[in-house]
Order: C-alpha cells, then sequence, then structure tokens
C-alpha cells in the first residue's frame, strides 16, 4: 500500500481544472475541518518548559536586543540558565515580564502645558 504524500496531492491538484481547484478550497473552508477556539495550553503548551536566547526572548517581548540588554543588567529580568556566554530565558519569566510591560504601556502619558 503506497501512502499518499504532499508532492503527490500537489501534482493532482496542479492537474485540476479552475472549477475544481476552486470546488478543492471551498472544501478545505468547511467549518467541519476547522477546529476552533484553542486553548493557550493547546498552542503553547509544548514551550512550557523551553528556554529562549537572548535574540528570541527580545523578539517574543517586542524590544530591541539593546533595550532587552538593559533589562538584563537592570535586573528587571534574569537568565534562567548559562552557557559558556551565552544566557537561556524561561518561558514563564518572559511570560510574566511582557505582562508587567503590557501594565507599564497602558499607562496614561501625561503631557507638559
Amino acid at each position: 500500500m503506497s501512502r499518499i504524500t504532499a508532492e503527490v496531492v500537489y501534482k493532482n491538484f496542479t492537474q485540476l481544472s479552475p472549477g475544481e481547484r476552486a470546488k478543492f478550497f471551498a472544501l478545505l473552508a468547511e467549518p467541519s475541518l476547522q477546529v476552533q477556539n484553542f486553548s493557550h495550553e493547546e498552542v503553547f503548551g509544548h514551550l512550557a518548559g523551553a528556554t529562549f536566547t537572548a535574540a528570541e526572548a527580545a523578539e517574543y517581548l517586542g524590544v530591541s536586543m539593546s533595550t532587552f540588554r538593559r533589562y538584563v543588567a537592570h535586573g528587571r529580568i534574569t537568565a534562567a540558565k548559562e552557557m559558556g556566554r551565552n544566557q537561556l530565558f524561561a518561558t514563564a519569566d518572559l511570560k510574566s515580564f511582557k505582562k508587567s510591560l503590557r501594565g507599564v504601556n497602558s499607562l496614561p502619558r501625561h503631557t507638559c502645558a
């Protein structure tokens, strides 16, 4: 028994008429094929015990590397592990820190009159 591969499906797809291709996409869009309302755990659960490099952590937080390094230098976030000169940051710490950043960013800004 041979297995269907993505390459075989694609080759067969390219041989369909335009009408059949449209029908194919309509079938893919059927709600019965879509799983909706994923929980946070279903999407990100596999990362619970993961660690991020400094570059990955900065990207996750949405800040530049220099801003991230300032956070580390001022002790606002600390590395969970160090491997040689590389620091690794725990997912839980980053998630918590990101929540605290949202709180700071949502404060009203005062303007000087």
